[in-house]
Formats: structure tokens, sequence, C-alpha cells
């Protein structure tokens, strides 16, 4: 390799000084890209990155206005950035509660319908492209990406494991108790209203980002609608009366959906496993640009650590430990019948239909975001190092470390 030789040319000079001020001249333009590059990827703040406690009628002179990146809490004199907000009082009988009143409007049948037509692909949205195809000999994995026109990447995947049931799948994602011992992101969470009728419920999340990022509030309105053994899992961000506070910065932008039915095994083609069908996007404020840098590459070392978090959920359940409050309540499901599903599915009341073929295989697809212009390549590296150096919890950040390394390890081979 060239720098390999470069080095040992430079390592052989007889006189130390002389070898310390070649490898100074070596380093330093390597160091100066980098922290031009880190400084430049901080300071680009589109319209979309502006903090949330700023008033949305508030002008914005200019994108690319340089300014101190949102996230860097040691600036604010309020320390409280690690700690969970005090409890909600939105108690279920409340006169106040959304769902009390009998509403379930947070989350509707026009949520089941949206995730419906995902899950057939007749949505009318953009051609998903393929990101990975990876198994183990207990689950297979598989990831696809789009770019819309406007708002962040969404992301769908399909996931199938071995020896699971879709009931077990539906209240191990639903037990917010137990997610907390194989999410590590997740440090705070609590029921805000629940409807004993149709199973509807709104929680409280707090997620943890690094020490200089604010952690990530999420009010999220969530229900199930089951057909058979099908079972249609909607959670997305819902308007709310919880007080907004600058720390936790509030994500309003949130949407993770899914649908759990059998599947057949791999083994011996009975219906022994479960396929796992995720519809994902959100915007916690860091560039689209930089957050798809490392999922292509990274996303599967995350997915592949909920295995044993499954595995252990299936064996406390099996050994008879009690069913958590959440748990419970994602046993309460709205029941529709599948020419119910179908009509949902061919429904014009959306934006349009289309087929399965819209799910490219080619791992070559052009992955330019529709309607945007490319991000100058200092932004993106810039930014992806500062944040790929420090975000070390949670699917996502996980797959923007693993991405991110793979990527400049590829570098450092070409050279």
């Amino acid at each position: 390799m060239a720098l390999w030789s470069i080095l040992l040319d430079i390592l052989q000079r007889p006189n130390p000084f002389a070898v310390m001020a070649e490898l100074s001249m070596l380093v330093a333009p390597l160091w100066i890209a980098v922290l031009v590059g880190v400084l430049v990827g901080w300071s680009w703040r589109p319209k979309w990155a502006v903090l949330a406690n700023q008033s949305d009628t508030a002008p914005v002179s200019s994108s690319f206005k340089l300014q101190l990146p949102s996230c860097i809490s040691w600036i604010s004199s309020d320390d409280s950035s690690s700690q969970p907000p005090p409890p909600t009082t939105l108690a279920s009988d409340s006169s106040s509660s959304q769902l009390g009143k009998g509403k379930t409007s947070i989350v509707s049948t026009d949520d089941l319908q949206y995730l419906c037509k995902l899950v057939e692909v007749k949505d009318g949205g953009p051609a998903w492209i393929q990101m990975m195809d990876r198994s183990t000999p207990t689950m297979s994995y598989q990831a696809w990406r789009r770019d819309p026109e406007s708002g962040p990447p969404q992301y769908r995947s399909r996931t199938v494991y071995e020896d699971a049931t879709p009931e077990m799948l539906r209240d191990f994602f639903w037990d917010d108790e137990f997610r907390k011992k194989w999410d590590d992101m997740l440090i705070h969470s609590e029921t805000l209203e629940e409807c004993p009728t149709t199973g509807t419920m709104m929680v409280q999340w707090v997620r943890k980002f690094p020490f200089f990022c604010s952690d990530r509030e999420y009010i999220i309105g969530r229900r199930i609608w089951e057909s058979g053994r099908t079972y249609y899992c909607v959670t997305k961000g819902v308007s709310n009366s919880v007080p907004r506070r600058n720390k936790p910065r509030r994500v309003d932008l949130y949407y993770s959906s899914w649908c759990i039915r059998a599947a057949a095994s791999k083994r011996d083609g009975q219906l022994t496993a479960c396929e796992v069908l995720l519809f994902h996007y959100e915007d916690m404020g860091i560039p689209w640009e930089i957050a798809k840098l490392g999922v292509r590459q990274g996303m599967w070392g995350a997915v592949k650590k909920i295995e044993p978090g499954l595995r252990l959920y299936q064996k406390e359940r099996g050994s008879g430990a009690p069913l958590s409050r959440q748990g419970y309540m994602a046993q309460i499901n709205s029941k529709v019948s599948i020419d119910y599903l179908r009509t949902l599915e061919n429904s014009s009341s959306s934006i349009g239909t289309s087929s399965e073929s819209e799910i490219e295989t080619s791992k070559g697809s052009s992955e330019k975001a529709q309607g945007r212009g490319s991000i100058p390549k200092v932004l993106v590296v810039g930014g992806a190092i500062a944040v790929a150096c420090s975000l070390d919890r949670g699917l996502l950040t996980k797959a923007l470390i693993f991405g991110v390394a793979r990527r400049f390890a590829n570098i450092g081979k070409r050279l």
C-alpha cells in the first residue's frame, strides 16, 4: 500500500526530528480536513432541523446560517437533560382525556388503511430500494429504503423469526416494561392514557442520546387491529396536551408500524415461524443524508441484537412470569374481517396505487433523493464523523457507527 510505504520511508530516517517533522506534515492535512468537515457539518442547519421550541412562524433567513449545533447541551445551564420528565397525570377516566371520552381518533381506521396499503405496496409512494438481505439459523432479515419528495427517509423491513408465534411478537414489541431489557436507548416510558375497549394507548417515551445531545421525547398513540392471526400494530406521534419542554427535545414526526403474521419455517415449511413487516420513519433532528450514510452497511449489526431479547421474553413467558400492563393491553385488539381489509387496501381515498414490482431488489439502484439536490460530501462526511463518533445507543445510531466505520475502512484499503 502506498500509505504504508510512505510511513516506512519516514520511519527509516536517522534523524528523529526529521521523522517528527515528516509525520506532522503527513498527518496535519488529515486533521485539518476532519476539523473542517466537523465544523461545516455541524454548522449546516436546514429548515427542518430547527429546534422544536422555536416558533413555526419564525423567519429563517438562510438554511446555511452558521450557528452552534442544537444538540450541544453543555452550553446550556439546564443540566436536567438526562433526567426523565415528571410523571404526566392524564388518567384514562379524566374528563379531559381524549380516550376517556370515547375518542379513539388519535389512532383511527385511516391509520389502519395506510398500514394496509404499505403492507400490500399500494400506498402510491416511491419505489423501495433494497438495502440488505441477511440471515442467521433462526432469523432472516431484509430491508428497503425510499426517499419521498418531502420528509425523512422511509424504511421497510421484513424479519422472520423461527419458532415464534404472532401473539408472542405482538406482546413483545408492545411491552415497554420489558423493552428496557433489550432496548438500551429507552430510559423512560409511561402510559398516559388507555382505552380498555379498543386497546388504544397514549404513551410517553424518553430515549437516551449521547452526552452532548438532548434526549428525545416521544408522545405516541398506538393501537392493534386483528384479522385472524394477523396483527396490524400502529404506533405514531400524536398531538397531545403534555407540556413541551426544552429538554428532552420532543420528536413530533414519528411513525413506526408493523404487520405480524405466521410464516413458513425455512426448515420444514410449516407455519412455525413469524413474519414482521416494519415501516418506520422519524425526524430526530439529524440530517437525513447523514442518517442514510451508515444505515445501508450497519443496520444488520444492530438488528440481529433484537432476537436475544425476544428469546428471553419467550423464556420468561414460558416460565409463568406475570404479564405487564402493556402486555395485557396488547391483547385488546379491534377485530376486522379480511373482506374489510381488502376494501381498505383497494380504496381510492388514498393517493393512488402501485404494484409489487415497485419493490426493487437491485442493490445498484439509484439512491438519489427525489426532489432534493445532493449535499456536498464535506458536509456529509464532517457531520457523519461527529455523529458516528458519539452516538452509541439504539438501532439507528448503532447502524450509523458500523456503517461509517466500514466506509472509512474501505477508504483505507484503497490507499
